[in-house]
């Protein structure tokens, strides 16, 4: 297994961090603890050469239910700047799939709750990867209308937390 470093964007996780730091919020309230426990243990994952499953976790805290004033999002933002940042600091030989198509499927398939700030977080990370990874392919079997980043941006600034749209902006800019 490798041992990738530290993402630059996220907490450092604690030692011996693993599956149950989530499964504890199974049934309750997903906030900030539920955010920071997902940025916590994506780096925990990522740092173990678990690319792919350490972007599923951050899929996850995208979807945490914040109001855009908890001390967590404060000290660490929604983590569009590191899925950029692990989409390209993959090594070669560490399994990530095909990021693109994962984010086009999940934007395209979202369900509730907060459906619409879900979906268009997915599709601004889609961007991202587009940006940081245009080697990546899309799924030509999956028909779905892609949209501008102007599209995502009007979508983030009406459904995301003041500032979103762009703070996305600023990491696809780098």
């Amino acid at each position: 297994m490798s041992v990738l470093p530290r993402c630059p964007h996220l907490p450092p996780p604690r030692p011996g961090l693993d599956w149950r730091a989530l499964h504890a919020h199974r049934g309750a309230e997903r906030g900030a603890e539920f955010y920071f426990d997902c940025l916590e243990y994506g780096h925990a994952l990522w740092q173990r050469g678990l690319a792919a499953r350490a972007i599923l976790c951050l899929d996850r805290a995208l979807g945490a239910d914040l109001r855009s004033e908890e001390p967590a999002l404060r000290d660490w933002p929604l983590p569009y700047a590191a899925v950029a940042w692990m989409v390209a600091h993959t090594p070669p030989d560490v399994f990530i799939g095909n990021p693109r198509v994962h984010f086009q499927h999940y934007a395209d398939r979202m369900n509730e709750p907060r459906r619409d700030q879900r979906c268009w977080r997915a599709w601004a990370c889609w961007a991202l990867v587009r940006v940081v990874r245009p080697e990546f392919p899309a799924d030509p079997r999956h028909q779905v209308v892609e949209p501008t980043t102007d599209d995502i941006a009007v979508a983030l600034g009406l459904h995301g937390h003041a500032g979103e749209a762009e703070l996305w902006r600023a990491v696809l800019a780098t």
